[in-house]
């Protein structure tokens, strides 16, 4: 099941060419994974309370059409993989009148503990809470290694 954020392009977004910078695709990604935790119910400052935080292991982002100011955006997120300290991510911006990719990435999250800034395993009433929005149609497994 993927969960989608609908994004504006605004000024602040783009480079002297007018299009959307680079990195602000990864800034639109963690915007959307955000929304989506907080949509399943799970809130990340109370996350940081209990000592478990998540940060981006790695990104592999293709960019297939570039976005410009004022465009309209949909960022989708889909829950691929489960594994004991860490979630992969498929996500991709596409426009919104058209749902063409604009790029398309899959986003490896690691479980840490910020104090210890070290990896940690999901806590299982989170992974119980996120078992049920993984995406069984890529038919990966919960893998308890990582």
């Amino acid at each position: 099941m993927s969960f989608t954020l609908p994004i504006t392009v605004y000024y602040e977004d783009t480079d002297a060419l007018g299009i959307v910078y680079n990195a602000n695709y990864l800034k639109f990604f963690e915007r959307a994974r955000t929304d989506w935790l907080r949509h399943i119910g799970i809130e990340q400052s109370d996350l940081l309370k209990s000592q478990v935080g998540f940060a981006v292991v790695s990104a592999n982002i293709r960019f297939k059409k570039a976005a410009k100011l004022d465009d309209q955006l949909v960022v989708s997120v889909t829950l691929k993989q489960l594994r004991r300290a860490s979630l992969l991510f498929f996500q991709k911006v596409v426009f919104k009148d058209n749902e063409r990719v604009a790029a398309e990435a899959e986003v490896k999250i690691g479980c840490i503990s910020p104090q210890l800034m070290k990896p940690r395993p999901v806590p299982q009433d989170i992974r119980d809470q996120l078992i049920q929005f993984l995406d069984n149609a890529s038919h990966e497994k919960i893998n308890e290694n990582d």
